[in-house]
């Protein structure tokens, strides 16, 4: 009998452990099972390389959203990212979605510049002025075969 306590409280202890480490690895990926109250906005980059779904969407330095999805357009040759911002924040009109880099060769996020107009965006609409993702690759091939003339 003895032998089947000391059984049972270990593996009651390796069950809290798997649980508690499964907790922890979907807290820190940010991932969530029930959807956060807030509004759908839509933004066209010509280039989002390296953005993935679930990034972070920021304002101010503050996470005021999520990236719900990427899809390409293949008519206009760009990609439509869907943004999920939180409820109670105010996008103007005119704001400028730009894609970001955490550090030199950290994550890809969104930032969201405030505007100057009034007019706000509603669930459902589209950030016009964007910036698209600046490839570091590309920074150092025109700077490697520059030309001197």
């Amino acid at each position: 009998m003895n032998k089947i306590n000391v059984q049972l409280i270990t593996g009651i202890f390796v069950v809290i452990g798997i649980l508690s480490f499964s907790y922890l690895a979907i807290t820190v990926a940010g991932a969530s099972f029930v959807e956060q109250p807030g509004y759908n906005l839509s933004a066209r980059f010509t280039s989002v390389s390296g953005l993935r779904p679930g990034a972070v969407v920021e304002g101010a330095g503050v996470r005021i959203g999520t990236v719900s999805s990427i899809e390409f357009d293949p008519e206009s040759f760009e990609a439509i990212v869907e943004l999920r911002i939180n409820d109670g924040v105010l996008v103007q009109e005119d704001a400028i979605a730009a894609i970001r880099t955490q550090g030199i060769i950290g994550e890809k996020y969104i930032k969201i510049v405030p505007g100057g107009f009034e007019e706000l965006l509603t669930d459902g609409m589209q950030i016009y002025e964007t910036e698209s993702a600046i490839s570091l690759e590309e920074l150092v091939s025109r700077y490697i075969f520059q030309t001197e003339g």
